[in-house]
């Protein structure tokens, strides 16, 4: 049954992803926005390589073709956003325009990203030249304004709304309200903002 269900997550979660334009689901309309919609098409073929990345049937053969896709699909709509990234259900894409998103990010679901958004890597070099990597995570529910930078090893707590042209480098508590350069916190108990929040 976890097969089953592992097989059809990547299909679950681009049904959720749909959901999050309209407020509703059909096959029509999804079907329209993978071919119409600049910001969405990467979400789909990003669903599709995954799918086909973790399939052990003959669609795994196809991800040479979705790899394609999905390359073409993030040139057109001019954004950095790789595919293997983890990535949960329910994820809207505003504008897009030169959102860059590091490969080793972890998004949670219903996450609402606008366009010149940064999740970024940060290194630390020790005094003996190691170098470690580290990547953000950003919990359920959390909104991130244009032009907002978030960089390295921290948590976006879920429900969270980050500023536009925030920058931020230290976790963020659930429900907060954040703003500026350096980040800080305006508000806690905020209200999330997610639009046609998906029921997954």
């Amino acid at each position: 049954m976890k097969k089953m269900l592992d097989r059809y997550k990547s299909f679950f979660s681009l049904r959720c992803d749909a959901f999050r334009l309209t407020g509703k689901f059909s096959l029509r309309s999804l079907l329209r926005n993978a071919l119409l919609n600049r910001t969405f098409r990467p979400v789909v073929t990003m669903r599709l390589c995954q799918n086909a990345s973790q399939s052990a049937s003959l669609v795994r053969l196809l991800l040479p073709l979705f790899k394609l896709f999905h390359k073409f699909s993030t040139h057109n709509a001019c954004m950095d956003f790789p595919w293997q990234t983890k990535i949960g259900a329910g994820l809207c894409i505003t504008h897009g325009w030169g959102l860059v998103v590091s490969q080793g990010a972890i998004i949670g679901k219903n996450v609402t990203l606008f366009h010149g958004v940064t999740l970024g890597r940060s290194d630390k070099i020790s005094v003996n030249g190691d170098r470690a990597s580290g990547y953000p995570i950003i919990e359920d529910d959390v909104w991130i304004g244009p032009h907002a930078i978030i960089v390295g090893p921290i948590t976006i707590g879920r429900g969270s709304r980050i500023a536009g042209g925030t920058f931020v480098t230290k976790n963020v508590e659930p429900y907060s309200l954040v703003g500026g350069n350096p980040s800080t916190i305006l508000k806690s108990d905020c209200v999330p903002d997610v639009m046609n929040a998906s029921p997954c």
